[in-house]
């Protein structure tokens, strides 16, 4: 399984003085020493963390690959198209809100569309791409339908419904699903989607305490993880931190699932 390390809250905590540290690049640099298979930043529209020039840097100095998030309806889709990451992750993006909520809404329509004519420009340049979908088989079907290379699915509703049933999360995020089918949702939709010929990626609100059943799903090849491993980051250092999550990747991929604990 491979791991790729969103570095945006790095950005984020240099923009909150507008100043030139923490430098997400060196940030990067360490996570790629400490094993990251790849490093994921979003170049929002309004640009709250990460930078344009920070994205150049990367591309000149990141050797593992950069996965870009973007919105379709964007500028950054141009500059996509420019610096060429190795892919393009397609999100949803809403300037309100704290972090992406959800998965893209692939119905028909304007938006539809806005999605399409995005993937076939990406795709045209040679760039692999992903969409960043919830974890349902409609919107799989329709991934594939849309011809993307890959399909990130969010797992931002099993991360709320595990928190919520520790107590440790407000009564307005919870969600009447437990974990346990949160979990079941994204592992029938790994094997809906590999099914379909789709590559299977995961990610949002993962964390050390949380990744391992979603690390053991043998359909997903590849995790992107950002806020938990820089939070750690901040108490052991990035190269740690790295490790350490990716020695639970291994310990998932490893660990009989009667065995396994969080």
């Amino acid at each position: 399984m491979r791991l790729h390390i969103n570095i945006d809250h790095v950005a984020t905590l240099r923009q909150a003085r507008r100043t030139d540290e923490p430098d997400p690049v060196r940030a990067a640099v360490l996570a790629e020493l400490g094993g990251a298979d790849g490093i994921t930043v979003h170049l929002r529209e309004d640009r709250r963390h990460i930078q344009d020039r920070d994205l150049r840097l990367l591309l000149a100095t990141v050797r593992s690959g950069v996965n870009l998030e973007l919105a379709a309806a964007s500028d950054v889709v141009r500059i996509a198209l420019e610096i060429r990451p190795r892919e393009a992750t397609l999100v949803p993006e809403r300037r309100e809100e704290i972090t992406t909520e959800g998965g893209l809404a692939l119905g028909e329509g304007a938006a539809r569309k806005k999605l399409a004519a995005a993937l076939e420009d990406l795709k045209r340049a040679g760039i692999r791409t992903s969409l960043f979908i919830d974890p349902e088989p409609a919107s799989i079907r329709a991934a594939a339908e849309l011809g993307t290379d890959a399909i990130e699915l969010h797992t931002g509703e099993y991360a709320h419904a595990l928190l919520a049933a520790k107590g440790r999360l407000q009564a307005d995020r919870r969600r009447a699903d437990t974990p346990e089918e949160e979990l079941d949702r994204i592992r029938r939709g790994a094997v809906l989607a590999r099914s379909l010929g789709l590559d299977v990626h995961a990610g949002h609100g993962l964390t050390y305490e949380n990744v391992m059943p979603v690390a053991a799903v043998a359909e997903i090849e590849e995790l992107n993880i950002g806020h938990s491993v820089v939070s750690r980051a901040v108490l052991v250092g990035m190269e740690r931190a790295v490790r350490e999550m990716k020695d639970l990747l291994r310990q998932a991929r490893t660990t009989p699932a009667g065995a396994r604990e969080q």
